[in-house]
């Protein structure tokens, strides 16, 4: 059974770095792709308003963010890609020191 992990994080609330971020995921690396397949993330959505971004992950029972991380540690393409990324984004507030990504809590599930 496949679960789901919503995260979000802030952009720097500059309209010319925003549309580059967009621009740079309307065509993401192919080693980032890989990366995320192969972690066993089956589906990746990002979504937007302002300079807020929220992610939901479709991940399959291989996955675990410990792996996740321990790959991406070890992967230049990976690390060079969030190096990129910190140009455009911001840590929400009361993320910790270089945390990006902060995994948001359901408090609502119409069907649950």
């Amino acid at each position: 059974m496949n679960k789901r992990y919503c995260l979000t994080l802030d952009l720097i609330p500059d309209d010319q770095l925003i549309a580059e971020y967009e621009k740079m995921h309307r065509k993401v690396w192919p080693e980032i792709i890989e990366s995320i397949r192969s972690s066993g993330i089956e589906d990746m959505e990002i979504y937007r308003t302002g300079n807020r971004l929220f992610m939901i992950m479709e991940v399959n029972e291989a996955f675990s963010f410990a792996d996740k991380a321990a790959m991406d540690a070890g992967n230049e393409k990976v690390q060079e890609w969030e190096t990129l990324m910190w140009k455009y984004q911001q840590a929400v507030p009361g993320a910790k020191p270089g945390e990006k990504w902060i995994m948001m809590d359901k408090i609502f599930e119409l069907n649950g």
